[in-house]
Protein backbone atom coordinates (compact mmCIF):
# COMPACT_ATOMS: atom_id res chain seq x y z
CA UNK A 1 0.00 0.00 0.00
CA UNK A 2 3.15 2.12 0.42
CA UNK A 3 4.41 1.35 -2.86
CA UNK A 4 1.55 2.20 -4.23
CA UNK A 5 0.91 5.90 -2.58
CA UNK A 6 4.67 6.64 -3.36
CA UNK A 7 3.99 6.40 -6.97
CA UNK A 8 0.37 7.95 -6.69
CA UNK A 9 2.84 10.76 -4.80
CA UNK A 10 5.54 11.20 -7.52
CA UNK A 11 3.42 10.82 -10.67
CA UNK A 12 1.24 13.66 -9.28
CA UNK A 13 4.36 15.86 -8.34
CA UNK A 14 5.86 14.82 -11.98
CA UNK A 15 2.89 15.50 -13.81
CA UNK A 16 2.60 19.01 -12.05
CA UNK A 17 5.81 20.29 -12.24
CA UNK A 18 5.18 19.89 -16.14
CA UNK A 19 2.58 21.43 -16.45
CA UNK A 20 3.84 24.21 -14.13
CA UNK A 21 6.72 24.52 -17.27
CA UNK A 22 4.41 25.00 -19.92
CA UNK A 23 2.78 27.52 -18.59
CA UNK A 24 5.80 29.72 -17.63
CA UNK A 25 6.89 29.40 -21.03
CA UNK A 26 6.19 32.77 -22.49
CA UNK A 27 5.98 32.42 -26.44
CA UNK A 28 5.97 35.46 -28.66
CA UNK A 29 3.40 33.62 -30.66
CA UNK A 30 1.19 33.23 -27.98
CA UNK A 31 1.41 36.81 -26.54
CA UNK A 32 -2.16 38.78 -26.74
CA UNK A 33 -1.44 41.62 -29.62
CA UNK A 34 -2.76 44.73 -28.32
CA UNK A 35 -4.30 47.25 -31.88
CA UNK A 36 -5.21 50.52 -31.02
CA UNK A 37 -8.30 51.70 -33.34
CA UNK A 38 -8.38 56.06 -33.41
CA UNK A 39 -12.10 57.12 -34.45
CA UNK A 40 -12.02 57.40 -38.35
CA UNK A 41 -11.43 60.61 -40.17
CA UNK A 42 -15.30 61.34 -41.45
CA UNK A 43 -15.04 62.85 -45.53
CA UNK A 44 -17.39 65.68 -45.38
CA UNK A 45 -16.61 67.10 -42.29
CA UNK A 46 -20.13 66.77 -40.80
CA UNK A 47 -21.37 66.21 -36.92
CA UNK A 48 -23.97 64.67 -37.91
CA UNK A 49 -22.66 61.44 -39.39
CA UNK A 50 -19.87 60.98 -37.30
CA UNK A 51 -21.67 59.49 -34.38
CA UNK A 52 -23.15 56.89 -36.96
CA UNK A 53 -19.83 56.09 -38.42
CA UNK A 54 -17.98 55.88 -35.65
CA UNK A 55 -20.37 53.11 -33.89
CA UNK A 56 -21.24 51.01 -36.82
CA UNK A 57 -16.86 51.11 -37.57
CA UNK A 58 -15.85 49.89 -33.99
CA UNK A 59 -19.10 47.64 -34.33
CA UNK A 60 -17.22 45.86 -37.46
CA UNK A 61 -14.05 46.09 -35.64
CA UNK A 62 -15.18 44.53 -32.38
CA UNK A 63 -16.80 42.15 -34.42
CA UNK A 64 -13.91 40.78 -36.37
CA UNK A 65 -11.06 41.01 -33.64
CA UNK A 66 -13.08 39.05 -31.16
CA UNK A 67 -13.00 36.45 -33.69
CA UNK A 68 -9.34 36.26 -33.40
CA UNK A 69 -8.01 34.43 -29.79
CA UNK A 70 -4.64 36.45 -29.89
CA UNK A 71 -6.14 39.90 -30.24
CA UNK A 72 -7.61 43.15 -28.49
CA UNK A 73 -8.82 45.93 -29.74
CA UNK A 74 -8.29 49.42 -28.14
CA UNK A 75 -10.06 52.41 -28.41
CA UNK A 76 -9.34 56.09 -29.16
CA UNK A 77 -11.64 57.95 -28.81
CA UNK A 78 -9.31 60.90 -30.72
CA UNK A 79 -9.56 61.18 -34.42
CA UNK A 80 -5.78 61.64 -36.24
CA UNK A 81 -5.58 62.94 -39.59
CA UNK A 82 -5.59 60.33 -42.13
CA UNK A 83 -3.58 62.51 -44.93
CA UNK A 84 -1.07 63.61 -42.14
CA UNK A 85 -0.02 61.33 -39.93
CA UNK A 86 3.19 61.70 -37.27
CA UNK A 87 4.69 58.65 -36.97
CA UNK A 88 5.87 60.47 -33.34
CA UNK A 89 2.57 60.64 -32.57
CA UNK A 90 1.64 56.96 -33.32
CA UNK A 91 4.31 55.98 -30.72
CA UNK A 92 3.36 57.94 -28.05
CA UNK A 93 -0.52 56.62 -28.22
CA UNK A 94 0.71 53.30 -28.56
CA UNK A 95 3.33 53.55 -25.57
CA UNK A 96 0.62 55.23 -23.53
CA UNK A 97 -2.13 52.60 -24.31
CA UNK A 98 0.33 49.37 -24.32
CA UNK A 99 -0.40 48.93 -27.91
CA UNK A 100 1.02 46.46 -30.05
CA UNK A 101 -0.18 47.98 -33.69
CA UNK A 102 -2.59 50.85 -34.49
CA UNK A 103 -4.46 51.86 -36.66
CA UNK A 104 -5.75 54.90 -38.30
CA UNK A 105 -9.12 54.85 -40.45
CA UNK A 106 -10.92 56.86 -42.80
CA UNK A 107 -14.54 56.87 -44.42
CA UNK A 108 -15.31 58.74 -47.24
CA UNK A 109 -19.11 59.24 -48.08
CA UNK A 110 -19.50 59.65 -52.17
CA UNK A 111 -21.63 62.81 -52.52
CA UNK A 112 -24.67 62.59 -55.17
CA UNK A 113 -26.75 65.23 -56.27
CA UNK A 114 -27.08 69.01 -56.91
CA UNK A 115 -27.61 69.74 -53.23
CA UNK A 116 -24.66 70.64 -50.51
CA UNK A 117 -25.90 67.42 -48.15
CA UNK A 118 -26.90 64.88 -50.50
CA UNK A 119 -25.09 61.56 -50.27
CA UNK A 120 -25.05 57.88 -51.66
CA UNK A 121 -24.84 55.40 -49.11
CA UNK A 122 -21.83 54.05 -51.08
CA UNK A 123 -18.71 54.62 -49.07
CA UNK A 124 -14.78 54.41 -49.24
CA UNK A 125 -12.95 52.71 -46.14
CA UNK A 126 -9.48 53.53 -45.60
CA UNK A 127 -7.38 52.14 -43.18
CA UNK A 128 -3.18 52.54 -42.23
CA UNK A 129 -1.54 50.07 -40.22
CA UNK A 130 1.31 50.96 -37.81
CA UNK A 131 3.77 48.85 -35.34
CA UNK A 132 4.20 50.28 -32.00
CA UNK A 133 6.92 52.65 -32.88
CA UNK A 134 5.64 54.39 -35.47
CA UNK A 135 7.02 53.12 -38.48
CA UNK A 136 4.13 52.48 -41.56
CA UNK A 137 2.93 48.32 -42.10
CA UNK A 138 0.58 48.06 -44.76
CA UNK A 139 -2.25 50.30 -45.68
CA UNK A 140 -5.72 49.58 -47.86
CA UNK A 141 -8.87 50.97 -49.64
CA UNK A 142 -12.42 48.95 -49.96
CA UNK A 143 -14.53 51.11 -51.79
CA UNK A 144 -18.31 49.68 -51.47
CA UNK A 145 -19.67 50.49 -54.61
CA UNK A 146 -16.95 49.26 -56.96
CA UNK A 147 -16.08 45.70 -55.45
CA UNK A 148 -20.21 45.05 -54.91
CA UNK A 149 -21.65 47.27 -56.41
CA UNK A 150 -24.16 48.08 -53.96
CA UNK A 151 -26.63 50.53 -55.07
CA UNK A 152 -29.26 49.72 -51.98
CA UNK A 153 -29.03 49.51 -48.88
CA UNK A 154 -27.94 51.39 -45.34
CA UNK A 155 -25.07 53.28 -44.80
CA UNK A 156 -24.40 51.20 -42.18
CA UNK A 157 -24.23 47.75 -43.58
CA UNK A 158 -22.05 49.79 -46.19
CA UNK A 159 -19.51 51.09 -43.92
CA UNK A 160 -19.78 47.74 -42.01
CA UNK A 161 -18.92 46.23 -45.29
CA UNK A 162 -16.15 48.56 -46.14
CA UNK A 163 -14.53 48.25 -43.09
CA UNK A 164 -14.37 44.29 -43.50
CA UNK A 165 -13.33 44.66 -46.87
CA UNK A 166 -10.15 46.79 -45.75
CA UNK A 167 -9.12 44.56 -43.02
CA UNK A 168 -9.11 41.40 -45.14
CA UNK A 169 -7.22 43.47 -47.26
CA UNK A 170 -4.61 44.48 -44.49
CA UNK A 171 -4.36 40.65 -43.20
CA UNK A 172 -3.57 40.36 -46.83
CA UNK A 173 -0.79 42.84 -47.20
CA UNK A 174 0.59 41.34 -44.25
CA UNK A 175 0.49 37.66 -45.42
CA UNK A 176 2.52 38.72 -48.33
CA UNK A 177 4.71 40.97 -46.10
CA UNK A 178 5.13 38.32 -43.83
CA UNK A 179 4.05 34.76 -44.77
CA UNK A 180 5.34 33.40 -41.16
CA UNK A 181 3.52 35.35 -38.82
CA UNK A 182 0.52 34.83 -38.59
CA UNK A 183 -1.57 37.92 -37.42
CA UNK A 184 -5.37 38.46 -37.35
CA UNK A 185 -6.63 42.28 -37.32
Amino acid sequence: MKKILLHILLSTVFITSISAVKAQKNNAHDKIKKILYFNPEVEPDLEEIKDPTNNAFFSTVSDNVSTFKRNRMLRSEVQVSFDSIDAKTISEYSKNNDADFVIVPKVKYFKVGLGKYVFSNQVIVSLKLFDAEGNFIASSDYDTYRKNMRLLGSTENSIKIGTNGAMKSILKELRKQKPSTEAGF
